[in-house]
């Protein structure tokens, strides 16, 4: 697998409007006039510290530090004006404000440096996530496709939930899954299942083959992390729910294996049909060695310009402010959508809303349409 292009360089850490710097200059400016006006008994000299401090906010360290350099000649110059500047009172303030201002730039270096390793990280993530989770192409076969990833951490660009298409020779398999796990352990556990499926699917194996290689590779690599205490506990707890889908480009039909997925949903003329299959598998990764014999594939109609719905259970167990789980079904035939991006992204959009913007859980959403 090779990688993309270099790394981009690090953006910009600090961005701010030019007009931003009107504001520490007029308060300086307005902090003098205040001083002069109302004479050498009042001393408004140390309100100058605000200058710099408000930069810091907006700017980087040398534009915070220009500021605060005119923060202190203003001391200086209100110092003279008002012939204290040998006056131990007044010289303390002004070394007050030098030290402030010498904090205030220092902490602004460190913040701005802290910035730029932050957006690196998010430049290696967005890599990460490109590599691990490959973006599905518009087409492929006679199926258009639209995909959705949102992950649930803040910050984060990959998580636990999964999706793959691959080409057959007379058909596609699609894989979407969700890793019950947490953190690096999850994202690890997708990567192998992602690894596994790409590499083994295109040799088109039968489809029960597939799935029962699927799930001895995840099986195998959990048990093997067992040796590990710390890794071994994780382990323990960690396996893949799973739907993996075979369609074959001349036969309008689709087959099924669930490995403890939610089921798909086919949308046919403002119907939607959830496609149950009579038994459903163990999740990937929690049974010893699985044969073939192990696993029954179930066939269910998928005609052209039907539509396919496969999405991770952060959708339908995502809640509102009163608890309530989000209706996916019945927002599915309201829209009666039949193009698959907009659909995607409308359930994207409707979820965030739904949910007040927060997600407890990463959300994959895949729409496959059968085209003439």
């Amino acid at each position: 697998m090779s990688l993309p292009e270099p790394l981009p360089r690090p953006r910009r850490a600090v961005r701010y409007r030019p007009a931003l710097i009107a504001v520490p200059l007029g308060l300086i400016a307005v902090i003098m006039v205040l001083d002069l006006v109302t004479g050498p008994d009042i001393h408004l000299g140390p309100l100058l510290v605000a200058a710099p401090a408000l930069t810091a906010a907006f700017a980087g360290p040398r534009l915070t530090a220009l500021v605060g350099a005119l923060a202190i000649a203003a001391q200086i110059m209100l110092s003279i004006l008002f012939g204290r500047l040998t006056v131990p009172d007044n010289q303390a303030q002004t070394v007050a404000l030098f030290l402030a201002t010498l904090f205030i730039v220092v902490f602004r270096v460190v913040h701005a440096r802290h910035e730029q390793a932050l957006d690196q990280v998010r430049s290696v993530a967005d890599v990460a996530q490109k590599v691990l989770l490959r973006p599905l192409p518009p087409r492929i076969g006679p199926l258009t496709i639209a995909s959705v990833y949102v992950a649930a951490e803040a910050e984060a660009q990959i998580g636990g939930d999964l999706y793959a298409a691959v080409r057959t020779r007379d058909g596609t398999r699609v894989l979407i899954g969700d890793v019950r796990g947490k953190g690096l352990t999850a994202v690890g556990d997708a990567a192998l299942l992602l690894g596994a499926f790409r590499a083994a699917a295109h040799r088109f194996p039968p489809f029960p083959r597939l799935v029962a290689h699927l799930q001895n590779t995840v099986y195998w690599d959990l048990e093997g992390l067992v040796d590990d205490d710390a890794a071994g506990e994780s382990a323990g707890e960690s396996f893949v729910t799973a739907l993996v889908l075979e369609i074959p480009d001349d036969d309008p039909s689709v087959r099924l294996i669930n490995c403890g997925h939610p089921p798909p949903l086919r949308l046919r003329d403002g119907e939607v049909v959830p496609l149950m299959v009579r038994e459903i598998a163990l999740p990937l990764g929690l049974t010893g060695d699985i044969k073939e014999s192990d696993y029954k594939a179930e066939d269910f109609s998928y005609r052209e310009d039907d539509l396919l719905l496969l999405y991770t259970d952060g959708v339908i167990e995502a809640r509102d402010s009163r608890g309530v789980f989000y209706p996916l079904t019945e927002r599915l035939a309201a829209w009666r959508e039949t193009d698959p991006q907009r659909l995607v992204n409308r359930i994207h959009t409707d979820l965030l809303a739904h949910t007040g913007g927060a997600l407890d859980d990463d959300v994959a959403l895949v729409a496959l349409k059968r085209r003439p």
